[in-house]
């Protein structure tokens, strides 16, 4: 028996899991776990913290309960340790910018079929037009990258490089972690002027001003001021046609001193387009947000680092949750 096979009950948990997805972005919109704290709170202390309806409030911190994101003893609901660590505001750990994210992108989704039909997107850009949605977003991938940056640099051996770029590096993440992990290396962040304020308030956090810097400027457009010796593009190219992602991949080499090594980290396709989950659907994200973004193949990225002059290809493959993957190059 094929054990993958469709049931209607299957069938009906795909089709209705937003109803849980949209109980979550809900919390976090009101703030729920924030106001909870490590506090036993009543539906009722909850409802007029929020200056909201009693029924409602209830109705959904019961629906948190049953999700295994709240725990109720009578008439009394409390975090439990996932939610106080990736739930509430007050935790280094916070995941509410990401929850945040994929809340700004429903609307988009819920017309895929209108943008499978005429191949366009359904919404401007997957970072938002408003504050709200590129705040969301922008600290969104922080969110991710603070997930997956500490146990990735272990991965990666750059101990004999000097200055990374960081090429769209949003927030700058990852150039702070692999600066943590490697002493002697310093970083430019390279991205668009918007992420300014975002990117240096995360470096102060971390304490990192005086070897992580942040240079504004458009990738597509401009030339990448400098010289390193070590590039990494993270989660970039899927935004971009396969023409502008050779492009940005030359621009990397570009400013690279012979030898300096090119890193590629995206949702990576099988060859054979139909997997993993996680890229294909992401591909379908990209549908909707972009004009001819979508996910590339391990063998379509390794093409493009072939024509921009690299040497060594090889697929870095660390175990990550979220089915991501990294190739490299040698200029």
């Amino acid at each position: 028996m094929d054990t993958r096979a469709w049931s209607p009950d299957k069938l009906l948990k795909v089709s209705g899991y937003y109803w849980k997805s949209f109980a979550l972005h809900a919390a976090i919109k009101l703030g729920i776990f924030t106001i909870i704290a490590s506090d036993e709170l009543t539906g009722e202390d909850i409802a007029q913290r929020l200056n909201a309806k009693e029924r409602g409030v209830v109705m959904l911190l019961n629906a948190l309960a049953a999700m295994n994101l709240l725990v109720k003893k009578s008439d009394r609901y409390s975090n439990t340790p996932s939610s106080t660590s990736f739930l509430s505001k007050n935790s280094p750990e916070y995941m509410g910018h990401i929850i945040m994210h994929h809340h700004h992108l429903a609307l988009s989704w819920s017309k895929l079929d209108e943008a499978v039909r005429t191949g366009g997107p359904m919404r401007i850009r997957s970072s938002g037009s408003d504050e709200e949605g590129r705040e969301s977003f922008l600290m969104g991938m922080f969110n991710i990258a603070m997930n997956l940056a500490p146990r990735l640099v272990n991965t990666i051996d750059i101990s004999d490089r000097r200055h990374l770029l960081d090429f769209g590096g949003g927030p700058g993440t990852y150039a702070i972690h692999f600066c943590l992990n490697n002493p002697r290396l310093r970083a430019t962040v390279y991205d668009l002027p918007a992420t300014g304020p975002y990117a240096v308030k995360t470096i102060e956090m971390f304490g990192l001003t005086d070897r992580v810097n942040f240079v504004a400027g458009d990738y597509l457009k401009e030339d990448i001021p400098g010289s390193y010796d070590v590039a990494w593009l993270s989660q970039i190219l899927h935004a971009e046609s396969p023409d502008d992602c050779q492009k940005i991949i030359e621009k990397a080499a570009s400013v690279l001193e012979p030898g300096g090594v090119l890193m590629i980290h995206e949702f990576v396709l099988d060859n054979t387009m139909d997997g993993p989950l996680q890229p294909a659907l992401f591909s379908l994200n990209m549908l909707l947000g972009t004009a001819n973004g979508r996910s590339y193949s391990e063998g379509e990225i390794m093409e493009m680092l072939a024509r921009a002059g690299a040497r060594e290809i090889k697929r870095i493959s660390p175990q990550f949750p979220i089915e991501s993957g990294i190739i490299a190059g040698v200029i």
